[in-house]
C-alpha cells in the first residue's frame, strides 16, 4: 500500500511539474480558443494572437519565469519554425485561411510561437526536473543528424524522402542515451527516444486541438474538421528531437564553460 501511495505521489508531482512547464503552450491554446469564438473589432484574429503571445512572453521574462538566455533559445526555435512554416504553406501542405497584416508569404508571424512553445516547455522542464544525460553522443554526430533531418523537411519535395532512413540513423546514435530527472529527492531515468515519442504524441494531440480552433488547416480540413493523421507524429518526433537535442547541447556547453571558469578561478 505504501509503495502504491509513493508511486502516485511521485507521478502527481511529475505531472504538476510538466503542467507548470507548459504555461506558455497553455497560453497559446487559450488564445486560439478565445479568439475563435470572440471577435475583436478593428483587428484581425491572427494579428491579435501575435500581440497576446508577445505580451505573454514578455511577462514570463519579466516575472523571471524564463531567463534572457532561455528566451534567446526559444526565439531561435521561433525562427526555425517560421522558416519551415513559410516553406510548407507555399508547398500546399497546410494553410492559414484568415486575413492578417502580420503575414509573410501566407504565414502569420504567430505561427512560430507554436514551435517556440515546445521549446519553452523543454527549457522549463529541463530546469524544474533537473534533467541530465547519460551516454550523450558527440556533438558532431548530434548536429549532423539534426541538420539532415531538418533539411529533409525541404528536400523531400524535390528528391527522395529520407525521413525514415535518417530516423533509423538517429535511433542508432541515441540508442544508449538516457535522460535522468529528479522528483523530490529521487532521480529517475528514461531512454531519450522514448521521451521523444511521448512528447511527440502529446504534441500531436495538441495539434488536433489547434486545428479544431482553426489555428491552421490541412487540405482535408477545409470542408470540415477531421483528426490529423497519426503519421504526423513522425514529423513532430523530428521537431522534438531537434529542439531537445539542441537545448541539451547548449546546456552541456554552458555547464562545461562554467566548470572551466570555476577551475580558472580556483587556480588563481
Amino acid at each position: 500500500m505504501n509503495k502504491l501511495k509513493t508511486f502516485w505521489r511521485y507521478l502527481w508531482r511529475f505531472a504538476v511539474i510538466n503542467a507548470v512547464s507548459c504555461v506558455f503552450a497553455l497560453a497559446v491554446f487559450v488564445t486560439l480558443a478565445v479568439t475563435k469564438f470572440i471577435d475583436m473589432p478593428f483587428i484581425a484574429r491572427y494579428d491579435l494572437i501575435l500581440i497576446v503571445l508577445v505580451l505573454v512572453q514578455i511577462i514570463l521574462v519579466w516575472r523571471k519565469w524564463e531567463t534572457v538566455d532561455e528566451l534567446k533559445t526559444i526565439l531561435l526555435f521561433h525562427v526555425i519554425g517560421l522558416i519551415l512554416e513559410i516553406f510548407k504553406v507555399n508547398m500546399g501542405s497546410w494553410s492559414y485561411p484568415e486575413d492578417a497584416i502580420t503575414k509573410i508569404a501566407g504565414v502569420p508571424l504567430y505561427s512560430g510561437f507554436m514551435y517556440s512553445s515546445v521549446a519553452s516547455y523543454i527549457v522549463a522542464a529541463w530546469k524544474r526536473l533537473k534533467i541530465d544525460t547519460i551516454h550523450w553522443p558527440k556533438n558532431c554526430l548530434t548536429f549532423s543528424i539534426l541538420s539532415l533531418l531538418y533539411v529533409n523537411f525541404f528536400t523531400e519535395y524535390f528528391f527522395i524522402d529520407l525521413r525514415w532512413w535518417l530516423m533509423i540513423i538517429f535511433f542508432v546514435i541515441f540508442w544508449r542515451t538516457w535522460f535522468t530527472f529528479q522528483i523530490y529527492e529521487k532521480r529517475f531515468k528514461i531512454p531519450t527516444v522514448v521521451a521523444f515519442m511521448l512528447i511527440s504524441f502529446f504534441i500531436w494531440l495538441a495539434e488536433n486541438i489547434s486545428t479544431f480552433f482553426n489555428a491552421w488547416q490541412y487540405p482535408d480540413q477545409v470542408e470540415k474538421w477531421t483528426i490529423v493523421g497519426f503519421g504526423k507524429i513522425s514529423s513532430w518526433f523530428i521537431m522534438v528531437a531537434i529542439q531537445v537535442v539542441l537545448v541539451a547541447n547548449l546546456k552541456r556547453i554552458k555547464k562545461r564553460q562554467a566548470s572551466q571558469k570555476s577551475c580558472r578561478v580556483a587556480n588563481q
